[in-house]
């Protein structure tokens, strides 16, 4: 039994998309991923960089005597700036993560890539902080303002910088071995609110009224596209009933060609 949903093929055929080179092998993501990420990394550490930039330039004209006109005005601008662009990094950062992610087994590596956000968030803001409550040319209030504004803003940018669920090697290589086991192929269903891949296009759980499109592709691309990381317990159940029934028939075959 089909499904009526429109069914949308994500890139690349299933050899070129596997990623896993073949069943049981170690995840290796393709030339294809590895560019799209390192395309990506370039461009969130040239955001990070003009980050910091901004926040040089916020704290030189901190250091200015006597201040500025407009002064607490450009101060807010430059600090808003420095979240955006620290914001827009790290979500490039985390995406590139997907596409080409690193192994549990380098401890430091594993942290410092998928935690490089939460890093950067820090360098950018908290120098600012420090310059802004032992400044000498601010007062009370202007402390208070400008203190509370950067604070906050480290705090955005600290847990959008910060991964909770970071990619590895080994959970792609578990995810895929797994999917493949199930069905002989590396080929996943997934909905575009969905936070479950699926192993049957007509599987309950995504063919509902609300569903308007089902996408198909591999277990990395359902990941990198909508960062799922869960197989559908229903479809998990079927997959397995359904292996075990061809054996059964397979057993009863043999038996019957005795």
């Amino acid at each position: 039994m089909g499904t009526s949903k429109k069914i949308t093929r994500v890139g690349g055929d299933e050899s070129s998309s596997n990623q896993s080179g073949s069943k049981g092998k170690t995840f290796v993501p393709t030339p294809e991923s590895k560019g799209k990420a390192t395309r990506l990394r370039v461009i969130a550490g040239i955001l990070w960089f003009f980050a910091i930039v901004a926040q040089i330039i916020a704290i030189r004209l901190l250091l200015q005597t006597p201040q500025p006109e407009n002064f607490m005005m450009w101060m807010i601008i430059l600090i808003v700036v420095d979240l955006i662009l620290a914001i827009i990094g790290s979500v490039l950062w985390k995406k590139s993560n997907r596409l080409d992610p690193a192994s549990e087994k380098q401890k430091f590596r594993f942290f410092m890539q998928n935690q490089l956000g939460l890093v950067v968030a820090v360098i950018a803001f908290l120098p600012l902080i420090i310059f802004i409550l032992t400044s000498k040319n601010l007062d009370g209030k202007q402390k208070g303002i400008l203190g509370g504004i950067a604070g906050v803003a480290l705090i955005i940018a600290g847990i959008t910088g910060v991964d909770f669920n970071p990619p590895s090697i080994e959970q792609y290589t578990e995810q895929t071995n797994r999917v493949e086991d199930l069905m002989g192929i590396n080929h996943v269903y997934w909905t575009k609110s969905g936070t479950k891949y699926h192993l049957f296009s007509d599987c309950h759980a995504i063919n509902r009224d609300v569903t308007k499109e089902i996408f198909e592709g591999t277990v990395a691309q359902a990941r990198e596209l909508k960062n799922i990381t869960e197989l559908c317990k229903f479809c998990e159940d079927e997959a397995e009933e359904r292996g075990i029934e061809e054996k059964t028939n397979e057993v009863l075959e043999e038996q019957l060609s005795e």
